[in-house]
């Protein structure tokens, strides 16, 4: 066991490791050792400061899921855009679940969203699961405000797949799109363009959303759909 392992399981909480475990159906449990994300995040800190860190990166794949979570809280921290961009590329495959995948949140992208969007792209074309999930939450994240087109929209809903982290990431997208762009989101329901799960997803999420109106809600209840 190295140092950082043992610095996370002197962190271990029992009874969240259960919990956790349970939300985490891909993951095996005995990857999971169970350490908030207050501790988790203060062992990251002390991480970064270490000459450590880069070869604690570079060491792919982790053993744990937390040592997962370590890995997105580094990548947060990276500052230039092109040096995030590569550390995102080397970690993505590796990602093999929600969890960890929706962890990753840099904060480099936030001011370079002229290069983002054509990354985004690359990895909503990579085929990869949690690549193209990866994609879509930076692309819901990052352009359904100032920085939104339509055209985004179709990016989204032309994903066809069967994979139940996928689609329910398409149904997050589309109904925080319909909260904050519900003209331009709507369409995409009204013409049934979403496989039926994804699209009554969707509805089901905008409905429980206190950013949609009652009368969007009440249409929006209408277009819900019978699967095939």
């Amino acid at each position: 066991m190295t140092g950082l392992q043992e610095q996370l399981f002197a962190a271990q909480d029992l009874k969240y490791r259960d919990f956790n475990a349970r939300l985490l159906p891909t993951v095996d449990p005995a990857r999971v050792i169970g350490v908030r994300t207050p501790a988790l995040r203060a062992i990251a800190k002390d991480l970064a400061r270490r000459p450590e860190a880069a070869a604690f990166m570079a060491a792919l794949p982790h053993t744990y899921y937390e040592e997962d979570g370590l890995h997105c809280f580094l990548i947060e921290g990276i500052r230039d855009y092109d040096v995030c961009v590569e550390a995102v590329d080397a970690f993505l495959p590796y990602v093999d679940n929600w969890g960890t995948c929706d962890g990753i949140s840099p904060r480099a992208f936030e001011k370079n969203r002229t290069a983002l969007i054509k990354d985004i792209r690359r990895w909503m074309d990579s085929g990869h699961l949690y690549t193209v999930r990866f994609g879509i939450r930076m692309l819901m994240n990052h352009y359904l405000d100032e920085d939104f087109q339509p055209d985004y929209l179709d990016w989204v809903a032309a994903i066809e797949t069967e994979e139940y982290y996928l689609r329910m990431m398409q149904a997050w997208y589309f109904a925080t799109a319909l909260a904050k762009q519900y003209d331009a989101a709507l369409p995409i329901l009204e013409a049934g363009r979403l496989e039926p799960w994804t699209h009554n997803k969707t509805i089901q999420k905008a409905v429980e959303s206190y950013r949609i109106t009652d009368e969007q809600k009440a249409y929006l209840k209408t277009l819900r759909r019978k699967r095939r």
